[in-house]
């Protein structure tokens, strides 16, 4: 198994594990105020938040690393 696939396996492991522990201890209410791109302030469980953060910034990160570039995998000789 590559070493660096191992790595960021466990990193996301642990950052699962720590968003489990702040949803089962922060379960009161947070406001979130974005007047340019939300009409009213959203109020929700704050684990909720913390989920909903974590997906989208997950998801943000996966399509700045995804693609590269289109030869990596190819030899320079050509049939």
């Amino acid at each position: 198994m590559n070493f660096k696939l191992l790595c960021k396996a466990v990193l996301i492991i642990a950052v699962l594990a720590l968003l489990v522990v702040m949803g089962v201890y922060n379960r009161q209410d947070a406001k979130l105020d974005l007047p340019p791109i939300l009409p009213q302030m959203l109020q929700a469980r704050a684990c909720y938040m913390y989920y909903g953060f974590f997906a989208v910034g997950f998801l943000v990160g996966t399509l700045l690393m995804a693609g590269g570039s289109k030869g990596a995998g190819k030899s320079g000789k050509e049939k």
